[in-house]
Parts: C-alpha cells; sequence; structure tokens
C-alpha cells in the first residue's frame, strides 16, 4: 500500500466512523441513545468516582486540543494514548525502518529473565570446568600404581559418563519441559538440584567407581541446556536480537570456563598447596592438619560448586518466570513468595504487588460483582481475553513422530559432530596439559628413545593443576573478547548460516597443530613443566583458532537448530533431542579419544587423538554445507492458516 492509497483509506475511514475520545465508534450506532448500563449508572459497578467523572470531563478538552495537534504531526504519531491512527507508510517500509535501528546489548528485551537463565548457566559449566584441572591427579589418587595412559582411558570415561545419562534423558526432560504439568522451570530446578548431588559426591569419592556413579547421576538429572534454549526463543521471539540473545549461554560457558579451571586450580588438594594453612602443624589445621581436607583433597572446589548451584537454584524460584504458553497463567508461588518477603522487608506495597485474577476464577455473570484491585493492566485490545485463553489451551501440538523434517535431520547430523569434536577437545585438552613431559633419560614407551618429526613424538607439557587452570582459562578470556566484540558485527554481516559454515573450517586446522605444542622449546627441562614464553605463545596461538570457531559455531548452531523446529509446539522437544544428539556425541568422543590418546602414548604417537580428531571436524564441516535455516514453523495443521489469515496475517510464506 502507498503513502497516498493509505491516506484515502484513512479519510474513508474516518468518514463511516466516530471518532471520539474513547476510541471509535461505528456510524450506525447514536451513542445519545444508547442505553445506560448498570455499570454507567452505580459507581460501585463501574469502579469509577465522581472525581474520575470530573477529571474525564477535563480530559476531554485537553483530548480535542490533542486531535487538533495532531494535525500538525508526521502521519502515523498520535497524541492520545487510548486511539492508535491509522499508518500512512506501508508495512514494508516499517519493516525497512526496524531493520535501520542497530540492536545492541542494551536494547535486548526482558533482561531480567535472560539474567536469571545466564546465572543458571554459569553454574553448570563452573563445575564441569573446575573438575578438569584436577581429574587427572584425582584418577591418580585413587590407585597411584596406574600408567599415564590407563588415566587418560579413565579420564575419558568420567567425562563420558555425564554426558551417556544425558543422552539417555535428554528427550524425556526435553517432553517434560513441553508438558503442562511440570513446565520449563521444574526442570531447570531439578537439574541444578541434581547437578550440586553429583558434585558433592564426586568431591567425596574414594574410587573410580564410586566418582563414575555421581557423574552418572548428575547427567541423569540434567537437562538444562535444551530447555533454557527454548525459554530463551519463547522470550527473544524477534530474529533481528537472537544473535545476541543465543549468543548468551555460550558466552556464558567461557565465563564459566574462565573461573571454573582457576577455582579448581586454587582449591585441589588444599593441605598440599598450602601446607602452612592447612596441613599437619598449620595455622587451621592444628598438629594432624585440617582432617577432611587431608582425608578428601578434592572435596573443597566441588564444595564451592554445590554452594553456587544453591544459590542459582533460588534464583531460578524466586525470579525466573514460566514461559510455557499454558503455564503462564498459572499462580507460581516461588515469585509470590519472593514479593510478600520484598514487601515484609521494605514495608511497602506497589501495584506490582497484585497478580490478574486467572481467567477461569473470574466471574461468569454480568451481575457477579468484580474487584478492580486484583487486575493491574486496564481492559484493553492486548489483554488476554476468555476467549484468547481458551484458544490457547486448545492450542494443537504436532504428534512427535511428524517432527523428523529433511532439515531437522540435518541439522542434527552437523550438530553432533560438532559437539562430538569440541567435546572431545575438552576432554583431551586438559589430558595432554597434564600428561608428562618426554624425558628421554626415562622414555615411555621404553622402546621410544628419542621424538622424531612429523609423526613420532610424544609426551605432554607435564602441567600442574594451577598452571592447567591458567591454560584454560585463555580460553574463557579469548572467548568473551571474540563474544562480545566480534561476534555480534561479523554474524550479522554474514548471516547466521555462513556464520556456522565458515567457523567449521578453522577446527582442522587447530586440532592437527595442538601435538606439535610438546615439540616447543622449554626453558625447564623434563620431566619439569613446561615452560617459557614460547610455550605460552604457541598455547595462546592454537587455542585463539579454537576459540574463534567456537565462538561462531555454538550460537549459530544453537539458532539453526532452534529454526529447523517444524512447529512452535514442539520446541522443547527439538531443543531436548538436540542436547540429547550432543549428549551423545560428547559421551562418545571423549571415551574414543582417552583411548585413542592413551594408545598413542604406548605406540609413542601423541597426535594419533589430535589428527583422529581433525578428520571428523573435516566430515562435520562437509555436513554444514547441507543445512538450511529454517523459519520455526515448517509445518501448518490444520486450521492454523485459516486462524492466522482470519488475523489479518496472510498466507503464511514458506510453510508446507
Amino acid at each position: 500500500m502507498t503513502s497516498g492509497n493509505a491516506s484515502r483509506a484513512s479519510n474513508q475511514f474516518a468518514a463511516d466512523n466516530h471518532v471520539t475520545d474513547h476510541g471509535l465508534l461505528p456510524a450506525f450506532e447514536d451513542t445519545r441513545n444508547s442505553p445506560v448500563s448498570a455499570a454507567e449508572q452505580d459507581p460501585l459497578l463501574s469502579g469509577r468516582s465522581s472525581q474520575e467523572d470530573q477529571d474525564d470531563q477535563a480530559s476531554g478538552a485537553k483530548s480535542r486540543q490533542a486531535n487538533e495537534d495532531a494535525r500538525q504531526l508526521p502521519p502515523g504519531i498520535s497524541t492520545q494514548s487510548g486511539v492508535t491512527q491509522l499508518p500512512l507508510i506501508d508495512e514494508d517500509e516499517q519493516a525497512e525502518r526496524a531493520k535501520d535501528k542497530s540492536v545492541t546489548w542494551r536494547s535486548l528485551p526482558r533482561k531480567d529473565q535472560l539474567a536469571i537463565l545466564t546465572l543458571a548457566r554459569l553454574s553448570e559449566p563452573l563445575t564441569q570446568t573446575s573438575l578438569q584441572a584436577y581429574m587427572f591427579y584425582q584418577l591418580k589418587s585413587f590407585d597411584p600404581s596406574l600408567p599415564d595412559s590407563t588415566i587418560s582411558s579413565q579420564a575419558g570415561m568420567l567425562q563420558g559418563a555425564f554426558t551417556a545419562t544425558q543422552f539417555v534423558t535428554a528427550i524425556a526432560w526435553g517432553r517434560v519441559a513441553d508438558s503442562e504439568w511440570a513446565g520449563r522451570k521444574k526442570v531447570i530446578l531439578i537439574g541444578l538440584l541434581g547437578t550440586a548431588i553429583s558434585a558433592l559426591g564426586f568431591g567425596f569419592s574414594k574410587s573410580f567407581a564410586t566418582a563414575v556413579v555421581f557423574r552418572c547421576l548428575g547427567g541423569a538429572l540434567n537437562g538444562n541446556v535444551g530447555v533454557m534454549r527454548t525459554m530463551i526463543a519463547e522470550i527473544i521471539k524477534e530474529k533481528k536480537y537472537q544473535s545476541r540473545a543465543f549468543l548468551l549461554l555460550p558466552m556464558t560457558f567461557n565465563i564459566g570456563v574462565i573461573i571454573g579451571p582457576i577455582l579448581g586450580g586454587i582449591l585441589a588438594d588444599p593441605a598440599g598447596s598450602y601446607p602452612k594453612l592447612f596441613g599437619p602443624g598449620s595455622v587451621f589445621g592444628g598438629k594432624d592438619g585440617v582432617g577432611w581436607m587431608m582425608e578428601w583433597p578434592y572435596a573443597l572446589p566441588n564444595l564451592v560448586s554445590a554452594v553456587f548451584l544453591f544459590c542459582s537454584s533460588m534464583a531460578i524460584i524466586f525470579g525466573l518466570k514460566e514461559t510455557h504458553e499454558a503455564l503462564q497463567d498459572k499462580l507460581d508461588f516461588g515469585i509470590r513468595l519472593r514479593k510478600w518477603i520484598t514487601r515484609r522487608i521494605f514495608q511497602r506495597r506497589s501495584h506490582e504487588d497484585y497478580i490478574p485474577i486467572p481467567t477461569d476464577e473470574r466471574p461468569s455473570t454480568p451481575d457477579a460483582p468484580t474487584d478492580i484491585e486484583m487486575a493491574n493492566t486496564p481492559v484493553t485490545p492486548t489483554t488476554p481475553s476468555f476467549d484468547t485463553t481458551a484458544k490457547r489451551t486448545k492450542k494443537q501440538k504436532l504428534p512427535l513422530r511428524r517432527i523428523w523434517t529433511r532439515n531437522v535431520v540435518l541439522t542434527f547430523i552437523s550438530h553432533g559432530l560438532l559437539s562430538m569434536h569440541i567435546g572431545t577437545l575438552n576432554n583431551l585438552w586438559f589430558i595432554f596439559l597434564s600428561t608428562p613431559r618426554f624425558d628421554p633419560a626415562h622414555p615411555s614407551p621404553p622402546t621410544h628413545t628419542h621424538n622424531r618429526l612429523p609423526v613420532h613424538f610424544t609426551g605432554g607439557l607435564g602441567l600442574p593443576p594451577a598452571r592447567i587452570g591458567m591454560a584454560l582459562a585463555i580460553l574463557g578470556f579469548i572467548g568473551i573478547s571474540l563474544q562480545l566484540l566480534v561476534y555480534p558485527r561479523v554474524s550479522t554481516r554474514l548471516g547466521t548460516i555462513r556464520s556456522f559454515r565458515a567457523s567449521l573450517l578453522l577446527f582442522p586446522v587447530a586440532y592437527a597443530v595442538i601435538p606439535f605444542l610438546a615439540m616447543i622449546p622449554s626453558t625447564a627441562a623434563p620431566p619439569h613443566p613446561a615452560s617459557g614464553p614460547l610455550v605460552w605463545i604457541g598455547i595462546t596461538g592454537v587455542l585463539l583458532i579454537v576459540v574463534t570457531g567456537r565462538t561462531f559455531a555454538l550460537p549459530s548452531g544453537t539458532i539453526l537448530v532452534n529454526n529447523c523446529c517444524p512447529h512452535p509446539s514442539v520446541l522443547g522437544t527439538i531443543h531436548g533431542i538436540g542436547q540429547s544428539v550432543s549428549s551423545g556425541a560428547r559421551t562418545l568422543g571423549p571415551v574414543v579419544g582417552g583411548w585413542a590418546f592413551g594408545r598413542g602414548l604406548r605406540l609413542g604417537v601423541v597426535g594419533l587423538a589430535w589428527w583422529l580428531l581433525a578428520g571428523v571436524a573435516i566430515v562435520g564441516s562437509i555436513a554444514g554445507t547441507f543445512v538450511r535455516e529454517g523459519n520455526g514453523h515448517e509445518i501448518v495443521l490444520p486450521g492454523e492458516e485459516e486462524k492466522e489469515e482470519g488475523e489479518g496475517d496472510g498466507v503464511v510464506e514458506g510453510r508446507r
């Protein structure tokens, strides 16, 4: 519609209707002769006082003056809060103007809810990455007689135990999150508390078998990543905000990657690391040292992680609002309790303390009394009515058997391969950093007397937990910098799918180069840990390549999984399946990678696992070329198209 056509339509619309101070009345209605309702006769029923009537008379004069002023304003601008004038620009022009408005972090809507979700997400990578700083040494403490190759295999199995059980339960948690009897919020709460129990049990474990059991428990109870992605998709529905909103979870992961390893390295084995404070004859330990720290040297970092998880759970209970469409009208006792506590503390009330009455509890007859105070919003066209609530509760749901479209399958294949090699990297990286350096005086294996490039060389960097924490933290620092400064601009310029495909090409390069870090000249001779500027320059350079790829691949991959959903009613299920695929890949990858790394150490080829990983990354980049970006509603169920056409949306494009 052009500007001239819209202006003529507006004039015709005004000629056919009376414009009043309270809105638009059809021309055939004579308001002077219309019967007066009981609510207009009785102030008690209408909720109005005589003073309010006088105020309305005064505001009527102001409104008439405002109508005169409105003629001087640009088209589409209204001076009245209650009147929406017809726009004098067409929809295409409005869309272009909306695109021109730059999207910033400050412009993201509902920041309070996003902040709570990021806090809950932070607690999990903090726990997972914390144990990576000392896992090799904790496993060694279970049985000091085991060789390094066996410890590497055990580390892979321990890492895979969490994701294996998560693979089994993730789809179920997605279905629970989609159900009307549970919802998103309860699933996230269960996941946080389950991870806290798992962390405590792992910290106080005395054997490899016990550690595996608690890692399995944590994975079985945790389906949070998929549910959090679902909630972000429901909170942020405009595509222009998605690149930043979906970046929050991987950016939070990088924050956890920074804090977790540092905490793990500092807090692991406190009696051995700080003997003057906690060891025998110490300030706090007395003659025999702090007993529980001596008995369970790796319990302290897990205690700190459990406290953080508990605090995140409290934030979820008291602050997070349910986003499941069918549960939004139900009473949330956590939020209600938080408001009650806030009133008690600050001794004041506000209109925000009132909540709308659920529609099924509102009076059903015109004669029933109405408590105006029980509604915190006026009755407007945007206020949910009986009809809209009924439609919401009767919303159709796509059967599970119909979600497997071609794009969904291809997206999950690409997503699984990406998760496999990134999950394997997270496991192999700290094992490689912990593995003792090759010492010609004491070669391991005995037949490998010296290293020979380009293939026959072995050994790791032999870093202690504190330095491992620093090396892992570098990864997080680089990731946050790229995510804040580079990703939003580049992603906006390239688009989601092109950013995803380009980033996949970086991983094979990094994986092929990583084992050569063992050959960089060090200022300390073996068996001492590798050190010196060249070593840390090499570590930083390799991590820069890895993190650049991960910075673009993970949020872009999440957006592609979200948008490949064939119908909004199965969004939680899609993210649950996505997490299940990711967990399965992260289970298989570390187990096979840990075995390959141990096999490589026995053969004197430390790069074996890394070069296999590069091959997986190459296959993943090829699979990414077949993925396309969906619109989140590929399948239209019977009755939906007619409903949308009746609402003025027209024919749904790009759906089938």
